[in-house]
């Protein structure tokens, strides 16, 4: 398959080349092997083909999918979150805490998150209860993370100490169980980005490296909207650290240090923080 095939499936999803240009040898990969299991031997047939037959169409939106990830990645995020995001998030309410892991790929960030969260504890004062809404559009990816079995190349941002209290280390060191801990009050579901959120009032919602990559404008900036409807006012957003939010959106305002990381504005109050 060829670059101009590539876009031309691309332009069939509405999704971005400069998103999928680095990324492009193992997908296009994935999807020559689908096209051969449908019998097409040109990119117009497989089109064609997917316009007919829903289910290969979905088949090969997931297998456009792209997981990079690891524990604990951007260790700035996680320390800006230890110490400013989440005390903020526990004064502000004393009841559950929702966040969302919107494309939580295999499971890395929402484990990272609950082990964050169980290294806090009592830190900032009564800790509310978390409850952590995990979404990805592709199901194996979801498989993974519920069984929570991870590669040792996963943990190596983990401080052998986190990983001596939260993971069972399987087959020799080379892969690692997440405890069972870390496993509970998650609600892993399977979910698009392009279609409505699983719920609102979210006090903090991760949209890393995903939505705004990898679509191209007219589908990632309704879509992007629909996910800041669903974040609670004064709760946080947390996009990727090249990532760029679509023109147009308001109510947004990006910490100073980490401009990847937002605030939704609340209406009575002024948050000191700097406008993007």
């Amino acid at each position: 398959m060829d670059d101009h095939q590539f876009r031309q499936l691309l332009n069939h999803f509405g999704l971005s080349w400069d998103g999928y240009r680095r990324v492009r040898k193992g997908v296009k990969k994935r999807i020559v092997r689908h096209m051969k299991q449908l019998g097409c031997r040109s990119m117009e047939g497989y089109l064609s083909a997917l316009d007919q037959n829903q289910e290969a169409s979905q088949d090969c939106e997931r297998l456009m999918t792209v997981s990079v990830s690891r524990f604990f990645r951007d260790r700035g995020l996680w320390q800006t979150l230890e110490n400013e995001i989440m005390p903020s998030i526990i004064r502000d309410h004393a009841g559950t805490v929702r966040v969302w892991s919107a494309g939580c790929a295999c499971g890395e960030e929402v484990y990272t998150l609950k082990i964050l969260w169980q290294a806090i504890e009592g830190r900032f004062g009564p800790q509310p209860e978390l409850e952590i809404w995990a979404t990805d559009m592709n199901p194996i990816y979801l498989e993974k993370a519920r069984a929570g079995v991870y590669a040792r190349s996963s943990l190596k941002e983990v401080p052998e100490a986190i990983r001596d209290v939260y993971f069972k280390t399987m087959k020799k060191g080379k892969r690692y169980a997440v405890s069972q801990y870390l496993k509970e009050r998650v609600i892993w579901q399977l979910h698009n980005l392009l279609s409505d959120p699983p719920g609102a009032g979210f006090q903090l919602i991760f949209l890393r490296n995903n939505l705004l990559t990898y679509y191209e404008e007219a589908l990632k900036a309704p879509a992007f909207q629909k996910v800041v409807n669903a974040l609670d006012q004064g709760g946080y957003l947390v996009i990727g650290t090249h990532e760029k939010i679509p023109p147009g959106v308001q109510g947004l305002l990006s910490l100073s240090r980490h401009p990847y990381v937002l605030r939704k504005r609340k209406k009575s109050h002024n948050i000191v923080l700097c406008a993007r």
